[in-house]
């Protein structure tokens, strides 16, 4: 539970129609498989102590009987459990009979919840034997004991408030305004859902699309535990399909015909209440919401869940088409600039790296959209000390490739002249040798745009703004900043995508060689034509600093939750020390550095962070680090 882990499951154990004694002990037994696994909230089905598809035996007194009986022996079974545990039954209330929901936790029924929504249409009749849920609050006995019965009961963490949850049974998930909604507002971050639904062609991606719609929407973790095998087959075969799904994303789903079933992950609802409070079209809560609340110790969960070293783009199967995508972006985004300001070239600064590369093919895009010949992209290389003949080939060989001219202004000759003006010694390789450098290029490019009619294309990427690489009005600064909201990762995943699907073996071949070279500024001179530079020494790898970005802007986490999901995704690939010492350099980096950030140029936001001080991120320049560092220090 701590850093906001939930682990929980959803289970439909073996169950016999009407039998409610031996349902019960095959749930006690589920419930103890589980609290050993660390889950600290169960779902079982609908009317899981009874069965679903009892039909005019609920009308039995017998039947009702039994089930509360089951319900009694249950809580004795797992009083020692410490998890939340849902389960379904029929119950009277004040003369009517209701399909329920009863949460179990240590010996007592913290609160029983009433179906909604009952279906009567095709093969469901629960008019026939149900009440819809009554809106008011009541009390109910089970049990020998009086309980809270009330549609829309929430269940309350003490310890842990956004550990919050609510209850649906079934159709209330089918209804255009599901009940959850209203649930998730009053704070529930996790919604059960005991369910009876029976299968056939295509019923189990419905309710796969149905639950990642409905805890998207919801911004929760949706739990689903669908009724199984020992329902009756006469006239509907129950497949026991159970999914647990986190805002849009399927976590953990059961293989139908599965028995015992049981899907076991772990939901984050701090994540998800951070990302509520974020979104201000999140509405607030209602006047009025009932909550029950409970006690339980905070330990730690095991992980289970994947924790994918991309976060920015963490489903394989549909990289290439995000590529596509952000490229389009890119050069559309690029294309109404290059129209609305009439300018009649793109200027760009092309090393034979990563993000010029990536630059360099979104502005011949461009041109394209608008309807211009290569003339239109004016690609300058301006080698000096620490340019290697590899940068250099493959910026000409790619220029080539793409039907561009490449002009080449060597730099050497002024930047030594701009030495001695200065008096700075040429043999000191500090800070000003090598952004001096940077800083004759950038005028080098803003010159040329003058004479030219046209605008430089800016290459930095977003990585390089969060960090700081970058000297401040040198490679710092540009006309429009194509690759700004893309991080480094994303860049060398664009280019490889481009590689593979531009139909051109040899622009492919250089293109992937240049996804070979390191990434470097090539700043310091080369030693045997060698790069001397290689930013992944000096910053930190950027796998992991894409990765700790993400979740540091995206949901606002602590140093420690990040270092905890940094070892789950990289623990193969990288120790624990190193981890901390970049995420260190990370974290310090990002706040000294955020004055640049504040005069960055326009840029398209293409991914769901923005660095620019007009869009999605805006902060002081002098805010002080100092909580974030006091966590860092305590790892």
């Amino acid at each position: 539970m701590k850093d906001g882990f939930i682990k929980v499951a959803a289970a439909a154990p073996e169950m016999h129609l009407a039998d409610c004694a031996f349902n019960a002990a095959r749930i006690a037994d589920c419930a103890r498989q589980a609290a050993e696994a660390g889950v600290r909230l169960l779902v079982t089905p609908e009317l899981s102590l009874t069965g679903y598809t009892c039909g005019d035996l609920f009308f039995q007194k017998r039947l009702q009987d039994s089930a509360e009986k089951a319900l009694c022996d249950l809580l004795d079974a797992t009083r020692s459990l410490s998890l939340l545990l849902a389960v379904g039954l029929p119950i009277r209330y004040l003369g009517k009979l209701y399909n329920c929901a009863a949460m179990l936790y240590r010996g007592e029924i913290l609160g029983v919840v009433p179906k909604s929504n009952l279906p009567n249409y095709d093969e469901f009749q629960e008019l026939r034997w149900f009440e819809p849920g009554p809106g008011a609050e009541g009390t109910v006995m089970l049990c020998g004991r009086p309980v809270p019965f009330e549609a829309g009961l929430l269940f309350q963490c003490e310890e842990l408030p956004d550990f919050t949850v609510g209850i649906e049974i079934c159709e209330d998930l089918w209804v255009p305004a599901p009940p959850s909604v209203d649930m998730c507002r009053n704070g529930a971050a996790i919604i059960a859902n005991l369910c009876a639904s029976h299968d056939g062609t295509g019923y189990p991606r419905a309710h796969r699309t149905l639950v990642e719609a409905n805890s998207r929407r919801c911004r929760c973790g949706y739990i689903l535990c669908n009724a199984g095998m020992g329902e009756s087959t006469t006239d509907m075969v129950f497949s026991g399909q159970q999914l647990i799904a986190e805002d849009g994303v399927t976590l953990s789903e059961c293989a139908p015909f599965a028995l015992p079933s049981m899907a076991v992950a772990e939901i984050d609802v701090q994540r998800l209440l951070i990302d509520r409070r974020k979104t201000n079209s999140y509405p607030g809560a209602d006047a009025y919401a009932a909550y029950v609340s409970f006690s339980m110790d905070l330990l730690e969960t095991e992980l289970t869940r994947a924790v994918p070293q991309d976060p920015w783009m963490p489903d394989a199967s549909t990289r290439d088409e995000d590529c596509s995508h952000i490229f389009a972006l890119q050069s559309q985004a690029l294309a109404r600039r290059l129209k609305h300001i009439n300018a009649s070239c793109a200027v760009i600064g092309v090393s034979g790296g990563l993000d010029s590369t990536l630059a360099l093919l979104v502005a011949e895009q461009a041109m394209r959209l608008l309807g211009k010949g290569p003339e239109g992209v004016v690609a300058v290389t301006m080698p000096c000390f620490g340019t290697s003949s590899r940068t250099r080939n493959n910026a000409q060989i790619l220029c080539e490739e793409l039907g561009l001219s490449l002009r080449c202004v060597p730099i050497d000759a002024a930047v030594t002249q701009h030495f001695q003006d200065i008096g700075h010694d040429p043999d000191s390789h500090n800070v000003a040798f090598e952004n001096a450098q940077a800083r004759e290029r950038t005028q080098v490019l803003m010159d040329l745009s003058n004479d030219l009619g046209g605008i430089v294309v800016g290459t930095g990427d977003f990585s390089e703004l969060a960090l700081g690489w970058a000297t401040y009005n040198g490679d710092h600064m540009s006309m429009y900043g194509v690759n700004a909201g893309i991080p480094k990762t994303q860049i060398r995943r664009i280019v490889d995508w481009y590689a593979r699907s531009c139909g051109k073996e040899s622009l492919s071949a250089v293109l992937r060689d240049i996804l070979d070279t390191p990434v470097s500024p090539e700043l310091l001179p080369a030693a045997a034509d060698q790069i001397a530079q290689k930013t992944e020494d000096l910053v930190g790898p950027y796998a992991l600093h894409d990765f700790f970005l993400y979740y540091l802007l995206r949901y606002g986490f602590t140093p420690k939750k990040i270092f905890r999901l940094a070892c789950a995704a990289f623990g193969t690939e990288y120790d624990a020390d190193t981890i901390k010492y970049w995420l260190n350099t990370c974290c310090r980096r990002f706040f000294t550095q955020q004055y640049k950030r504040s005069c960055s140029p326009d840029g398209p936001m293409v991914g769901p962070l923005s660095l620019s001080p007009r869009g999605a991120w805006r902060m002081p320049s002098d805010a002080f680090r100092t909580p974030w560092q006091e966590e860092l220090d305590q790892l």
